[in-house]
């Protein structure tokens, strides 16, 4: 049994609790090195105190779960099976009935609950969240590489996009550019929706891109990322067009100024609350507090958001291995709309920044 899955094992015994339904595919990779979009069809891999777990997924996919390296039975599910009493009778078959249910409650959906409920009526069920992000928040030196290598193709896409600003063009011109430039590189998939914001939208923190035209004298926001042997980078910069007025210019430099003075800030024993509240005051400071309306960042791997938030609340405190986004931003509405993000994996003295993009205001 490998690692992540002992891991849960022995903390299904230390808890008593007779087995654990992981559902959520993001999970499913981190503990079985299978990646897979069931869409409605049931995945998941199910976890015991003793006996070898067993992973359920389309029969269509068992084939490539055994090549991704799963070891275990696999449960394979046709369109015209009744998962849940294949799923009941697998376990049955190893230890009998179930009293208490470890699930990923914020994934597990109504009905499917209902479903393994009906089977298992008597049982307890209890979260299994906790340990998994626990488990998933410090990364090792395999999940650092891949990390490193991901924010590396983000660099370029920035780079790509940059290169394709031209007066007229539009937002999803630059898009299609982007993301055709990352499948020439053998990038299969983004890591969300790739945004290009220009002018007024980029004072929207989750604006869309359209078919707006790139106009001189304004800022172009990028936030994007690519997945990488199944783990995520997300990087912003933001970029002038043309001249700036003063105001967009001292929204750049101070946000800049907050990105930085966190960063700097990133090491063992510090707080997370701690680099948030170190941005959140320069940008007060500065006259912008009430347009910084997010947190500072959030954790970055298998999935694009996972632990830790990087909050001016959450006490945590930073450990080397933990990989999280800084990325403040000040939103005008009318006048401008400036973020800065990097990825940053930190270390047993600091932080390493992951992501290389110049962040010095750019003119192009």
């Amino acid at each position: 049994m490998n690692k992540r899955l002992a891991s849960v094992a022995a903390w299904l015994k230390a808890e008593k609790t007779d087995a654990a339904f992981i559902t959520s595919p993001d999970n499913v990779f981190y503990l079985s090195g299978y990646r897979s979009d069931p869409h409605e069809r049931l995945l998941g891999i199910c976890v015991f105190q003793e006996k070898e777990p067993f992973l359920v997924c389309p029969a269509m996919e068992a084939y490539d779960a055994k090549k991704a390296g799963w070891e275990y039975d696999i449960l394979g599910i046709r369109d015209t099976d009744n998962p849940w009493d294949l799923v009941a009778g697998e376990i049955r078959g190893r230890i009998g009935n179930v009293d208490t249910f470890a699930v990923e409650k914020e994934h597990l959906n109504v009905e499917r609950f209902e479903a393994l409920k009906e089977r298992f009526g008597g049982a307890r069920f209890t979260a299994a969240e906790e340990k998994l992000r626990t488990m998933r928040l410090i990364k090792d030196e395999q999940e650092q590489k891949i990390l490193r290598e991901a924010a590396a193709f983000a660099d370029l896409a920035v780079e790509t996009g940059i290169r394709e600003i031209q007066e007229g063009k539009t937002e999803l011109e630059i898009v299609a550019a982007i993301e055709f430039a990352m499948k020439e590189k053998g990038i299969s998939e983004m890591s969300f929706a790739t945004t290009v914001l220009s002018g007024a939208k980029a004072a929207s923190p989750h604006g869309a891109p359209g078919l707006d035209k790139i106009e001189k004298g304004n800022f172009v926001l990028f936030d994007l990322g690519v997945v990488h042997q199944g783990y995520c980078s997300d990087i912003t910069r933001t970029v002038a067009f043309g001249g700036l007025s003063e105001e967009q210019t001292r929204i750049y430099e101070t946000v800049l100024k907050a990105e930085e003075a966190a960063v700097a800030a990133a090491k063992p024993g510090v707080k997370a609350k701690e680099l948030d509240l170190i941005a959140r005051r320069i940008i007060e400071d500065a006259g912008y507090g009430e347009y910084f309306t997010h947190r500072l960042g959030h954790g970055l791997g298998i999935s694009i958001h996972e632990y830790p938030s990087v909050t001016h609340t959450n006490e945590l405190v930073l450990e080397e291995g933990m990989v999280f986004t800084i990325e403040p931003g000040i939103y005008v509405p009318g006048v401008a709309g400036v973020r800065i993000e990097d990825d940053v994996c930190i270390t047993k003295t600091g932080a390493e920044v992951l992501t290389k993009y110049p962040k010095a205001l750019q003119y192009v």
